[in-house]
């Protein structure tokens, strides 16, 4: 058998049956809360232009320069399956001038994005991300009100998370910190990484980023954007601790918590579970209020977070897995061609109704089929026998006491719709 038609690729998985509950959960959950908070969902392709994510993350960064799968189609365009999505809807804004009329535009998608990095714990080169965008306001309301729907969503999924935060400043108060500090980084570089001298001159802030352990040291002793913001955006990061502690969310602020594109303004968070180890951000996410002129489009203050759809599904609470998982209202046992013909009705008109029944089609005997329903963890069987046929009257189990008894079929109807169990 030839293994590279029998095996995916390295970095890359099947989502089974078995385990794909746990992602519609997630997937649903968000869904429903999000669109409480007046989110609409959005779809854009997995395929972009290069140049979007170039100038949309940028050059420098890891993503574009290492990352990214690239290539080249058949009319000499380079296309890159996207890494990230705020890019790619900052761009659907843009070109389908989502932007008439003003006002917030809030929007969230979930898919899967494409990197090439190492395989480690919660990491994939297909991965999915859950995430939201909000277009059109620079109200530190509306980064408290992001984040808590971000807490909300982990909260009601039973994820423990702690709130990290910081502001990086903006276009007035930036310049002069990064030049202190690409001064105070001058002194300290010959003993840090060779990533963190390659930051220091191509994107200075990202060398806060960095987890070697022989550089901490010297990053702890360099000076922190927290306390060298403008009144502006103190003032705005004043605002948003004010609205959080107002819906009562506690946070950490963390001044080496940046982002590094020019960009990237004032709200920057994290989201972290200790259910991840060192690798522990769930969430992450900030302000970006210079994206839209960036890739061509109009001034736009924005914000945003990405949440790691294969880390929550990782951690996910098992009760919560439980509750979620499929199982059908009604397994229909038969015994004999006739009684088979008869169950594909029933369960034909049940479904019709909004129930889910399941039928064994391997033609066993009733014990066999009984071990299969509890198997699927069914709520009731049908019994459908000869008996049952001429007398128009069928036995039902309940599978969690044992308890049956008859019913026709419109009884069967009544007694599904006390239980509330239609899907």
């Amino acid at each position: 058998m030839d293994d590279t038609v029998t095996s995916n690729l390295p970095g890359t998985r099947d989502l089974l049956p078995g385990e794909i509950d746990r992602w519609q959960l997630v997937e649903d959950r968000a869904r429903r809360i999000f669109s409480q908070y007046g989110f609409l969902e959005i779809r854009t392709p997995i395929i972009e232009p290069t140049e979007l994510f170039a100038r949309g993350i940028g050059e420098d960064t890891d993503i574009v320069g290492k990352e990214m799968y690239t290539f080249v189609d058949q009319s000499n365009r380079s296309i890159t399956l996207r890494p990230e999505a705020t890019a790619s809807v900052v761009r659907a804004y843009i070109q389908n001038t989502m932007y008439r009329g003003g006002g917030l535009t809030k929007l969230y998608y979930i898919g899967p994005m494409f990197r090439h990095e190492k395989k480690q714990k919660g990491r994939w080169r297909q991965f999915y991300q859950i995430g939201a965008e909000a277009l059109g306001s620079d109200h530190p309301a509306v980064d408290a009100e992001m984040i808590e729907m971000a807490l909300w969503l982990l909260e009601s999924l039973g994820v423990k998370a702690k709130l990290l935060i910081n502001s990086v400043g903006c276009s007035n108060c930036r310049p002069p910190y990064l030049e202190r500090l690409r001064s105070e980084l001058e002194q300290r570089l010959p003993g840090m990484c060779e990533d963190c001298r390659r930051r220091a001159a191509t994107n200075t802030l990202r060398v806060f980023d960095c987890k070697v352990e022989s550089c901490q040291p010297f990053i702890d002793r360099l000076p922190s954007i927290t306390d060298n913001l403008c009144a502006e955006c103190g003032n705005h990061f004043a605002g948003v601790r004010r609205h959080l502690e107002q819906a009562g969310i506690s946070y950490e602020i963390v001044p080496r918590l940046v982002r590094g594109l020019d960009y990237y303004v004032r709200t920057a968070f994290e989201i972290v579970s200790g259910e991840l180890g060192s690798q522990n951000a769930v969430a992450g996410g900030g302000r970006y209020n210079g994206l839209s002129e960036v890739l061509g489009g109009p001034p736009v203050q924005a914000l945003g977070f990405a949440m790691g759809l294969d880390r929550l599904v990782m951690i996910l609470p098992e009760e919560q897995r439980a509750d979620f998982k499929w199982r059908p209202d009604v397994f229909l046992a038969y015994m004999g061609e006739p009684a088979f013909e008869k169950a594909g009705e029933i369960a034909r008109e049940l479904r019709h109704r909004g129930y889910s029944c399941y039928i064994d089609f391997s033609e066993g005997r009733l014990k066999g089929q009984m071990r299969l329903a509890n198997k699927l963890n069914a709520e009731h069987v049908l019994i459908i026998g000869e008996d049952e046929l001429s007398r128009g009257k069928y036995t039902i189990k309940r599978l969690a006491d044992s308890r049956q008894w008859e019913v026709t079929i419109p009884e069967l109807q009544d007694y599904l719709a006390t239980l509330n169990r239609s899907i």
